[in-house]
């Protein structure tokens, strides 16, 4: 990466362009950052050219004081900058850079997970599976067997030889990582049990957590401060570590050396959790948000201040929710809507929001960046730049716009215009169509009518956009379309629009339509939802209305999954 020019770095102290840097990293994080453009501080030299900015496509804000930054461009090539506090940024010394160092090290392998610890400590896996960690190391929770720093990237390859991790998380001086086979390790600091190995004396290298996590398969991992947290793969949740105030959501403060199930979600399905510094959030396949643990800045949303030792609902009066966002080192806590709504609640600059409080951002990662102290990003982002249009944005633009089509379809009454090119390239149905049907001299209005004006809208603009934004109950006929037109891309996002819709109530609906469709990842989902919530399915309509075949291979497929044992 070509460095800025030496001249612009002596206009400023070298404390202001250290923040400066950070601050350019947080306005391409963010363009709706406003603490970013009302920050005094963005008055300073940008020390990075726009050129070599549209090249960063990944990012993270962290430290102590979110004063350190790591960014991957577009090749694969890691950069780090800031003030260096424990060697967090590996670079082989302990000097503060303002110039962007690359970490040759790292270079060319693609980066699949990252996560610190307040030391500021760092953890990231690639895609080969590999794991790297630096900074901070006075409890070993770099797991390399000493109490070093850092210095560079470590391989740490003790006790994980021949494993792949997929994912990693740090509490405040602890580490865990998730392999490919459900695996759950940790190292580091076990002052509280974090570690969960049974005892309190700290772990030098990776550990398997086992006990009751023996013969379960982990899908997701997280850390509050001196905290662990599990979710498996039949939505069940396991903590262990640090409940002093109720972060575990174990009905009690005491601390756990060994994983212990949260026995208040029994019967829902977690799909997502995150932690604060001593509070957790838990998102269930159907929409349904939990919190518990700390309070005192309202950060579990419950319209007051008192702790809770057991998850509690919140956000009831509002619509499904779709992700929920927190980080161990702040008391801010965030979720975003199935419409698109960002709602925060927590410490949020220095105030107290007891209740979710709706925002104008598009994203979580906005509150943490304008309103989260330290402003650390709660995962590594990928980055978005709007300087120019691409392609693919030029062709979003164009979109049913008569000024230019050159074709129109009428649905329901209603015209929809499009480019004949653009179908022709994009889709073979219509490929296919207008090399045998299309006369170039005639200008034509193509009637549909098996479809209804919302599907066949949605799955021409999929055609411009690689998008679709319908809403769950009309994805179904939309994954018709695509069965019908071949459209194999097109099913898998009608499938997950439906994953994100499911219900009770309309659960072995779309179980039946998943299987009419052939779309087997659906059709797993939904058989998957509906053993979870076998009692509440069967008491449906839906459940009863539903051909008899479908219904005994329903039942034989539940019975050999175990369904109906006492």
């Amino acid at each position: 990466m070509k460095k800025p020019d030496g001249g612009a770095v002596a206009k400023c102290s070298s404390a202001l362009i250290v923040i400066s840097w950070f601050l350019v990293v947080l306005q391409s994080w963010s363009l709706s950052c406003l603490w970013v453009e009302a920050h005094p501080l963005c008055r300073c030299t940008h020390l990075m050219t726009p050129q070599e900015l549209s090249v960063i496509r990944r990012a993270f804000v962290f430290g102590t004081f979110a004063n350190e930054a790591i960014f991957i461009t577009t090749d694969d090539e890691v950069y780090v900058f800031g003030l260096n506090c424990s060697n967090c940024l590996g670079t082989g010394d302990s000097l503060s850079t303002i110039v962007p160092k690359k970490l040759d090290f790292l270079s060319g392998r693609k980066v699949v997970s990252l996560s610190y610890g307040s030391g500021p400590h760092i953890l990231l896996a690639t895609e080969d599976g590999e794991l790297f960690a630096w900074g901070h190391n006075g409890y070993s929770q770099l797991g390399n067997g000493t109490t070093n720093q850092g210095v560079v990237p470590i391989l740490v390859s003790a006790s994980l030889l021949n494993k792949k991790v997929i994912e990693v998380a740090c509490g405040s001086h602890h580490s865990m990582a998730l392999t490919d086979s459900g695996e759950v390790y940790a190292w580091g600091y076990n002052n509280c049990g974090q570690v969960g190995s049974g005892s309190t004396a700290n772990q030098p290298t990776p550990r398997r957590v086992s006990s009751c996590l023996q013969n379960k398969v982990a899908v997701s991992i997280v850390c509050g401060q001196t905290s662990s947290l599990v979710v498996v793969d039949n939505g069940e949740v396991y903590g262990w570590g640090y409940n002093g105030n109720g972060q575990l959501g174990l009905g009690n403060n005491g601390n756990q050396l060994t994983p212990c199930r949260i026995a208040a979600l029994q019967g829902l399905c977690v799909q997502q959790i995150v932690s604060g510094y001593a509070h957790s959030l838990a998102l269930t396949d159907e929409g349904l948000l939990y919190a518990w643990g700390a309070n005192t800045y309202g950060q579990l949303g419950t319209g007051n201040k008192s702790n809770q030792l057991s998850p509690v609902q919140i956000m009831t009066d509002k619509e499904r929710v779709v992700e929920i966002a927190a980080c161990h080192s702040t008391h801010t806590s965030a979720a975003k809507s199935q419409s698109g709504q960002v709602y925060m609640w927590g410490q949020c600059r220095g105030q107290s929001i007891v209740l979710p409080h709706l925002t104008h951002f598009n994203c979580t990662d906005d509150v943490f960046a304008c309103f989260a102290t330290p402003s650390v990003m709660w995962r590594l982002l990928s980055m978005e730049h709007d300087d120019f249009l691409t392609v693919a944005q030029s062709l979003k633009k164009e979109f049913d716009n008569p000024e230019t089509a050159d074709l129109k379809f009428c649905v329901d009454g209603k015209y929809i215009f499009v480019h004949k090119a653009v179908l022709k390239i994009r889709c073979e149905h219509f490929q296919s169509m207008f090399q045998s049907h299309w006369n170039e001299d005639m200008k034509e209005v193509i009637e549909i009518d098996q479809f209804s004006y919302p599907v066949y809208r949605s799955f021409l603009e999929f055609l411009y956009t690689d998008q679709v934004e319908l809403p769950p109950e009309d994805a179904i006929g939309l994954l018709d379309l695509a069965t019908s037109y071949c459209e194999n891309r097109l099913k898998r996002l009608c499938q997950n629009i439906i994953k994100r819709g499911i219900t009770v109530e309309n659960a072995f609906s779309l179980l039946s339509a998943a299987v009419r469709y052939d779309a087997e990842d659906l059709e797993e989902f939904c058989f998957r939802f509906c053993i979870h919530h076998l009692t509440e399915v069967t008491q449906t309509a839906a459940f009863w209305q539903i051909d008899g075949n479908l219904l005994k291979d329903f039942i034989s497929r539940a019975s050999r999954c175990g369904a109906f044992k006492n």
